[in-house]
């Protein structure tokens, strides 16, 4: 990995108006990193079809701002979802309301590509912003701007090189895989669930002084004595509960259709800075099997019979 030279593409601070926050059956947030490596694979077909010979291997994303349409009032115990006005039904009343949760985003997405020469970078980056300015959404959103985007080169293992990254991502969040908590805790006997659970939970504390004084403070799990990071919840793929086959209306007559259920682990978001190479934040497709995974380099190798479990329970909640 040191000494590679990757070619990366940057699309710096894309806006994206009502992005789908609901990422997974059970968890609200951050869209379901399957959102964004398809929206960068449906951005490459686009390109391949105006005969732009493009590859994207690898994507990796940083947040920049994040805001959740939510709502909570004075005496309210819950966050509520903001919803949409949906138009009358034919007798003129309001039609059945389906809670669809949204976001505003200001997202950077820094893609791995290939199959493009220096000379036909001009090319691909004019294409690029006709596209997004075009027909393009991201993670079920509308891009109402973005940055003008960039090629650039980056040796794995050159500081100097990874600074310039850095620079061009900063101030911002990128999101990494933490599936190794998960694998910890199972292989200490937590099922995924109580797994999950543990990192994301915050405790509160109660203590009454001998005045009757009561301190209340909050505190979440810590990794060798120090805190966890920012651990959230995030979607990464799907796993297939149904043989292939055919069903009635489907989409492309052309792809087998099966049934699949979310898969949802620990992700991490970490400064760029903190970060040591390009690789820790890129996210690749996975195929094992019957998942169908986002995931970084780390974790796509299992290292024994054992490691392949975890990924089988994770992928029955």
């Amino acid at each position: 990995m040191i000494g590679e030279v990757k070619k990366l593409l940057i699309i710096p601070h894309i806006k994206v108006h009502n992005a789908n926050a609901l990422s997974s059956p059970f968890t609200i947030g951050f869209p379901a990193m399957t959102a964004w490596l398809g929206a960068v694979h449906a951005l490459q077909r686009k390109l391949n079809a105006q005969d732009i010979p493009v590859v994207f291997s690898a994507t990796g994303v940083v947040s920049h701002n994040m805001d959740l349409q939510t709502y909570k009032g004075n005496n309210d115990f819950v966050h509520s979802i903001v919803g949409t006005g949906n138009p009358l039904d034919k007798t003129g009343a309001r039609s059945a309301f389906i809670e669809e949760a949204r976001c505003h985003l200001d997202v950077s997405l820094v893609i791995q590509y290939d199959n493009i020469s220096i000379d036909d970078r001009e090319r691909l980056l004019g294409a690029i912003n006709h596209l997004l300015h075009a027909n393009m959404k991201m993670a079920g959103g509308d891009i109402n701007g973005f940055q003008t985007p960039f090629c650039i080169n980056c040796k794995e293992g050159d500081d100097q090189d990874l600074s310039k990254v850095q620079r061009a991502l900063m101030p911002g969040y990128a999101l990494i895989e933490r599936r190794d908590l998960m694998l910890d805790a199972m292989k200490n006997g937590a099922d995924a669930l109580d797994a999950l659970i543990n990192y994301l939970a915050i405790h509160h504390l109660c203590e009454t002084d001998d005045d009757g004084n009561v301190t209340w403070s909050s505190y979440r799990k810590t990794l060798n004595n120090k805190p966890a990071g920012w651990i959230v919840p995030i979607a990464t793929g799907f796993h297939g509960i149904s043989e292939l086959g055919e069903a009635k209306n489907q989409r492309d007559p052309d792809t087998p259709h099966r049934f699949a259920e979310s898969i949802v682990t620990l992700g991490e978001f970490k400064m760029p800075h903190r970060i040591k190479f390009i690789e820790d934040i890129l996210w690749r497709y996975h195929h094992q099997g019957d998942l169908y995974l986002c995931q970084q380099n780390k974790h796509i190798t299992p290292t024994s019979e054992f490691d392949l479990e975890p990924s089988s329970i994770e992928s029955e909640f």
